[in-house]
């Protein structure tokens, strides 16, 4: 649970540290919006991966599901600056798959909270790979971090890539998520 007037004074806090008024028309009701974002990105704490994921369907045999392009969106643990982009998931089932909007919402999980993304990659791939019994599981994501584009390096168009591998990951299907442009 966010506390919201807490996350209130302390923006009101920051923009008078930073010369501004907080009374002035357009920053009025600034705090509350500040706080009402807030409630939004951090939203993923107070769930876990194994709901979405409990729902499975029996399927024969092995097979491989590949879920590409889940978009995203989160927030740099470091600078509470946004990073997004896409997350690609591959899992060889044990005959149990899962319903693919599944998956995004097991993005989501993890997305909606001070993150770092190498940390995202691996709870995604743990998750899927510990609540469908999978044989194997692969996720790839790719993101842009506002914190290196709009400040710093300020080099806008970078992209950061982050695997994670569990269980048995034939080299084909690696290298093929590896190239999903």
């Amino acid at each position: 649970m966010v506390d919201k007037q807490r996350i209130e004074k302390a923006v009101r806090e920051i923009l008078c540290a930073i010369g501004e008024n907080p009374d002035r028309e357009g920053l009025i009701e600034t705090p509350e919006r500040v706080a009402r974002m807030y409630e939004e990105i951090a939203e993923g704490y107070g769930k876990t991966a194994a709901e979405p994921l409990s729902r499975v369907f029996e399927a024969e045999g092995s097979s491989l599901v590949i879920e590409r392009d889940i978009s995203f969106s989160s927030t740099c643990e470091h600078h509470l600056m946004p990073f997004f982009g896409k997350a690609h998931i591959a899992y060889i089932s044990d005959g149990r798959v899962v319903g693919l909007s599944k998956l995004a919402r097991t993005v989501e999980v993890y997305a909606r909270r001070l993150q770092l993304q190498e940390r995202m990659t691996a709870q995604i791939a743990d998750s899927v790979y510990n609540e469908l019994g999978a044989k194997g599981v692969m996720v790839v994501v790719e993101a842009e971090h506002t914190c290196m584009t709009a400040r710093g390096v300020k080099k806008v168009g970078s992209r950061t890539v982050t695997t994670a591998v569990r269980g048995e990951v034939p080299a084909e299907v690696r290298a093929k998520l590896l190239n999903l442009n």
